[in-house]
């Protein structure tokens, strides 16, 4: 199904319409979909160098926007269908624990998911759920998905074809390496 799925965004990614295709896939990707709008955005980058940045444009907006969505999700869902849930079980207080941690470091939680492989819609719906401030959440998501996205369309603007292997193969592991540096620093200011 996932290898369909990615078929799919390849052929879209190829047609007239798939600034629009890009849009619906980011937008979906940050609260539902699996496949993530690097498969779209990157094909599009390489057949149209110029629009590079555009496309990145198009991808945060939509991703962004996405990403309220999954906040809505969480926010919504929770009071329906979670709480009566951790009521039955008697988990309300340990919920409520993990989410004053989650708070108090959510906003690198949604930074480390936005440029990272981990799935950004986790951390959007689970954003919306604990009730994460929603300014830092928008705040964050924005720096966190600019970044990746601008980062590939500069990469590829400026490089070209090959670096579209160390983009697919590499990225998401050098800003995973990235994000746990820079958490080790904070870390290491706050407790050393």
């Amino acid at each position: 199904m996932l290898h369909k799925l990615y078929d799919w965004t390849i052929h879209v990614a190829e047609s007239r319409n798939a600034l629009w295709a890009l849009a619906l896939v980011a937008f979906l990707e940050s609260s539902v979909f699996p496949i993530p709008p690097d498969v779209i955005m990157i094909p599009m980058i390489l057949a149209a160098p110029k629009r590079a940045f555009l496309i990145a444009s198009v991808a945060l907006a939509a991703s962004v926007t996405g990403g309220m969505l999954g906040y809505y999700i969480g926010y919504g869902l929770f009071e329906t269908v979670g709480q009566p849930v951790l009521e039955f079980y008697g988990k309300t207080q340990a919920a409520e624990e993990f989410a004053q941690t989650y708070n108090q470091w959510g906003a690198w939680a949604v930074l480390a998911a936005g440029v990272t492989p981990f799935p950004y819609k986790v951390i959007t719906i689970l954003s919306g759920w604990t009730s994460l401030n929603f300014g830092v959440f928008m705040i964050a998501s924005v720096i966190a998905r600019g970044l990746r996205f601008f980062l590939v369309a500069a990469l590829l603007w400026k490089f070209g074809a090959p670096i579209r292997d160390f983009i697919e193969k590499r990225l998401g592991l050098m800003f995973t390496l990235f994000v746990i540096l820079l958490l080790g620093g904070f870390y290491a200011v706050k407790y050393l």
